[in-house]
C-alpha cells in the first residue's frame, strides 16, 4: 500500500510539473547546448562531429544542420526511438552505416542535403531501406551520378516525396525510379539531364515534376496524364509535343519559360491547364508574317523514333493550336517571344483566361472584337512591343469587360480607339508611359485629335503618362475620373502652360510624381492637394523649398536632384513636418552654415532620411557630410552667421570714435574764439 503524499512532497512535485510545462511551452539550452521546444530539437550550428548521447529520449524532430557530422554510426539514434523527422543538412556525411535506423523505423522525414554520400552510396542505400516508414527524402548537392540514384531509392516504395536536384545526374530511363510506387513529387532541377527515356512510367501517382535548369533539347510524346505541375523551365527545349490521346490529362501548371521554343506548344486534347508559362523562348506563330507573306499550304513533318519504331506527325505551321484545349486556362505569359502576330481566333480559344502578358515581343498591331470578348481576362500586358494601332471593333455586346490592369508602357501608340473604356467598366490601372500620346481637353474634341479620352472613367485610380512628351494640358482632361495615383515624370513640358486640370483630383489625389518635369520652385502650388501622400520632385530645378507644401500632410515627400541650398528652418514644425515618414534630400547643393533644418530633421520623431548618408553640403569646393563637419568650417560658418547688427557695430565704432575726437581737438583750439564771438553777437560787455 503506497504512503500518501507528504506536503513537502506535493509542493516539489508541483514545481516539477511546472517547470516540464514551461520547458515544453518555450525553448530552452539542453545538457547538449541545443536548444529545445517541445518534442524538437536543434542542434544546428553546434560543430558537432556526432549525434550527442544526452538529448531527450523523447525527441521526435532532430536538427543537426551546420554541423561536422561525417558519419552516421549503427548507435548514432539508438536513444531516441520515438524520432519522425531528421535533418542533417550541410555536414560533412559520407557514411550512413547500414543499422543507423534499425532503431528509428517510424522515420518519416529524412534531409541529407549538401552532404558526401557519393563516397559511399551502397552502404548508405543499405541503411535507407530500413526505413519502412519514409516519406520525404531530400538527396539534394550530393554529387551523385543516376545510377547512383537508382541504387539509393530502390527500396523505398513508401516514399511521397523525393529530392535529386543540385546534383550530376546526365540521364534517365526506365531503371532509376523503379519501385517508387508512390511518389507524389520529384525535384530534379539543377542538373546535367540531357535525355530522358521512359523514366517516369512507373510513377502512376506523380503529381509534381521540376526538371528545371537542365539541358533537354526537347520533350516530345508527353504522356503523364496524371501529372498536375510540370516544370521544364531553363532548358534548351525546342519543341514540346504531347502524345495524341484521347485520354483526360490533370495537367494544370506547365513552365516552359526560358527555353528556345520555336512554335507553341502541341498541348493536349484534354486537359484542366490553368497555367501556361512560355517566357523567354523563341517562339513566333506563322500563319502571317511580318512582311505579308503566306504560309497557308506549309507544313512542317516531326520525325519520332522509339526504338525501332518510326512515327510521323504533320502539323501545319499556323495551326500549331490545332490539338490544344485551352478552354480551362487562366494565365498565359508569352512574354519576350518574337511575337509579330496572332493567329486567327487564337484568343477564342481561351474563354476563362484571366491574365495575358505579351510584352517584350513584335507585335505592331493588336486586334480587339466581339468574337475574341475575353470576358474573364483582368490583366493584359502589351508593353515594350511596336504597337502603332490598337483596335477595337465596337459593336453591340462587350470588349474586355473585366478587365482591370491595362499596360501598353514603351510602345508607340499615338492614340486610343475613341470610345474603347466605355466597355471596360472595371479598369483601375492603365500604363500608357512612354508612348507619344496627348491626353483630350476639352468634351467631343476626341473624335476630331488623335488623343487619348479618360474622362468619366469613374473606375480608374492609377495611370502612368510617364516619357510621353505631354505639352501643356490645358482643358479638364481628367474630368469625371477618381485618379489615386497620377504619374507624369519624364515630361519637360507637361507644366509649363495652365494648371487648372489639377482642380478635379484635389479630393482623390494620393500619390503624384513629377520627377523630371523641368519644375521651378514656384511653378505649381500644391495647398488644393489636401490627399496627397506621397509627392515626387526629384530631377527638377527647385531652388528654393516650395512654400505650398507646408500645409500638406505629406508622408513621403522626395527632392533628390535638385537645386536646393537649405529647407526651412520650421521644416519639422508645420503640419508637413508632423506627418512626414520620410523624405529623400540627396544630390542638392546645400550650404554648410545653413544646416539648423538638417538638425531639426534629425530630431523629428518617427521621420526617416532613407538617403541620408548620400547628404551633403557645400563650403566652398568641398562637399562634406552635414553630420561631421570639421572644427575649422565650424568656425568659419560661426564667423559668417554672426549677428549682422553687432558686425555693423563693431565696424561703426572706430568711425564714431574718430569723429568724437576730432570735434573735441576742434573745440578746444578754437574756444576763445568762439567765446569771443559769441559775446559780440550776444552784446554783452566785458570787465573794465
Amino acid at each position: 500500500m503506497e504512503a500518501p503524499l507528504s506536503g513537502l512532497s506535493l509542493l516539489l512535485l508541483l514545481l516539477a510539473v511546472g517547470w516540464e510545462s514551461r520547458m515544453d511551452a518555450a525553448w530552452a539550452p539542453s545538457p547538449g547546448g541545443c536548444e529545445l521546444m517541445q518534442s524538437i530539437m536543434d542542434c544546428t550550428g553546434r560543430r558537432l562531429s556526432s549525434i550527442p548521447a544526452n538529448l531527450r529520449g523523447d525527441t521526435e524532430e532532430l536538427f543537426l544542420d551546420d554541423n561536422t557530422i561525417q558519419v552516421l554510426g549503427n548507435a548514432s539514434l539508438l536513444l531516441y526511438p520515438q524520432l519522425w523527422h531528421l535533418s542533417l543538412t550541410r555536414n560533412r556525411l559520407e557514411l550512413i552505416e547500414p543499422g543507423a535506423f534499425l532503431s528509428s523505423q517510424g522515420l518519416e522525414v529524412l534531409s541529407l542535403t549538401d552532404n558526401l554520400l557519393f563516397t559511399n552510396y551502397s552502404l548508405t542505400a543499405a541503411a535507407l531501406s530500413a526505413l519502412p516508414a519514409l516519406r520525404v527524402l531530400d538527396l539534394a548537392g550530393n554529387q551523385l551520378r543516376e545510377d547512383m540514384v537508382s541504387v539509393l531509392v530502390s527500396n523505398l516504395s513508401s516514399l511521397e516525396s523525393l529530392s535529386v536536384a543540385r546534383n550530376i545526374i546526365m540521364r534517365l530511363d526506365s531503371s532509376t525510379f523503379t519501385n517508387l510506387t508512390e511518389l507524389l513529387e520529384l525535384n530534379l532541377e539543377k542538373n546535367y539531364i540531357f535525355e530522358i527515356d521512359n523514366a517516369f512510367e512507373g510513377l502512376q501517382r506523380l503529381q509534381r515534376l521540376n526538371i528545371a535548369y537542365n539541358y533537354l533539347p526537347c520533350l516530345i510524346g508527353f504522356d503523364l496524364t496524371q501529372l498536375r505541375v510540370l516544370n521544364v523551365s531553363n532548358n534548351v527545349i525546342e519543341w514540346f509535343l504531347t502524345l495524341e490521346i484521347d485520354d483526360l490529362f490533370e495537367l494544370e501548371v506547365l513552365d516552359l519559360s526560358h527555353n528556345r521554343l520555336l512554335f507553341f506548344p502541341v498541348l493536349p486534347q484534354r486537359s484542366k491547364l490553368r497555367s501556361l508559362l512560355l517566357q523567354d523562348n523563341r517562339m513566333s506563330f506563322y500563319q502571317r508574317l511580318p512582311n505579308g507573306t503566306s504560309l497557308a499550304n506549309v507544313t512542317v513533318q516531326f520525325l519520332i523514333i522509339d526504338g525501332n519504331s518510326t512515327n510521323i506527325t504533320t502539323v501545319r505551321l499556323w495551326d500549331e493550336l490545332c490539338h490544344s484545349n485551352l478552354s480551362s486556362l487562366r494565365l498565359l505569359d508569352m512574354s519576350q517571344n518574337e511575337v509579330w502576330g496572332l493567329p486567327d481566333d487564337f484568343l477564342a480559344q481561351m474563354p476563362s483566361l484571366t491574365h495575358l502578358k505579351l510584352n517584350q515581343n513584335c507585335l505592331e498591331a493588336f486586334h480587339l472584337s466581339e468574337e475574341d470578348p475575353l470576358p474573364m481576362l483582368t490583366e493584359l500586358d502589351l508593353s515594350q512591343n511596336q504597337l502603332v494601332e490598337l483596335g477595337v471593333k465596337v459593336g453591340t455586346g462587350d470588349i474586355l469587360p473585366s478587365l482591370q490592369l491595362f499596360n501598353l508602357s514603351t510602345n508607340r501608340l499615338q492614340a486610343l480607339p475613341p470610345g474603347i473604356f466605355a466597355h471596360t467598366r472595371k479598369i483601375t490601372t492603365l500604363d500608357l508611359s512612354r508612348n507619344r500620346v496627348d491626353l483630350c481637353p476639352q468634351p467631343g474634341e476626341a473624335e476630331s485629335l488623335a488623343c487619348v479620352d479618360i474622362r468619366g472613367v469613374e473606375t480608374l485610380i492609377h495611370l502612368s503618362l510617364a516619357g510621353c512628351g505631354l505639352q501643356s494640358m490645358g482643358g479638364r482632361p481628367f474630368q469625371g475620373t477618381s485618379l489615386i495615383h497620377l504619374d507624369l515624370s519624364d515630361n519637360r513640358q507637361a507644366l509649363s502652360g495652365d494648371l487648372g486640370w489639377l482642380q478635379d483630383l484635389v479630393l482623390t489625389l494620393q500619390v503624384l510624381s513629377l520627377r523630371n518635369t523641368s519644375l521651378s520652385s514656384t511653378a505649381v502650388d500644391f495647398s488644393a492637394l489636401s490627399s496627397l501622400v506621397h509627392l515626387d520632385l526629384s530631377g527638377n530645378s527647385l531652388s528654393a523649398f516650395p512654400t505650398s507644401l507646408g500645409t500638406l500632410r505629406l508622408r513621403s515627400l522626395d527632392l533628390r536632384d535638385n537645386c536646393l541650398r537649405a529647407l526651412p528652418l520650421d521644416v519639422a514644425q508645420v503640419p508637413l513636418g508632423r506627418s512626414l515618414r520620410e523624405i529623400y534630400l540627396s544630390r542638392n547643393p546645400y550650404n554648410c552654415c545653413t544646416l539648423g533644418w538638417w538638425d531639426a530633421l534629425q530630431q523629428a520623431e518617427g521621420l526617416r532620411v532613407p538617403d541620408g548618408r548620400e547628404v551633403t553640403c557645400s563650403h566652398g569646393s568641398h562637399a562634406l557630410s552635414p553630420g561631421a563637419l570639421p572644427e575649422p568650417v565650424l568656425r568659419s560658418c560661426r564667423w559668417q552667421t554672426a549677428d549682422l547688427a553687432l558686425l555693423y557695430l563693431v565696424l561703426a565704432l572706430p568711425t564714431c570714435l574718430t569723429l568724437l575726437v576730432a570735434f573735441v581737438v576742434v573745440f578746444l583750439m578754437l574756444k576763445e574764439k568762439l567765446l569771443k564771438m559769441l559775446k559780440t553777437r550776444c552784446g554783452v560787455s566785458g570787465p573794465y
